[in-house]
């Protein structure tokens, strides 16, 4: 029984999508965290699991989505469907026109 009940928590985690399980090398990734302009108005907050925040403004929550990093590229799926991409360099994210800064 026991045997069965991993079984099949194993192929369920397996069944999630990309970044879903939230495992230890997403948590500990380099990129996971908060990205933010240099006058603080765009705010990515990448998350461990694979999704992100990014607040506009006064407008907290403007865009919800997943995320996935190749290397020191970065792209973006938002929840309406919208994509974008980004890129790291030497510790800074130029994403659609912007820069933003570690925090």
């Amino acid at each position: 029984m026991q045997k069965t009940l991993t079984t099949l928590m194993t192929v369920a985690m397996l069944a999630q999508p990309v970044g879903a399980a939230g495992t230890e090398a997403e948590a500990n990734h380099p990129y996971v965290g908060m990205w933010v302009t240099e006058d603080g108005r765009v705010r990515h907050e990448l998350l461990p699991n694979g999704r992100y925040v990014e607040a506009r403004g006064s407008r907290e929550r403007a865009y919800e989505g997943r995320y996935e990093v190749t290397g020191d590229h970065i792209e973006y799926w938002d929840d309406t469907g919208f994509t974008a991409d980004g890129d790291f360099i030497d510790g800074v994210l130029y994403h659609g026109g912007m820069v933003l800064f570690r925090r």
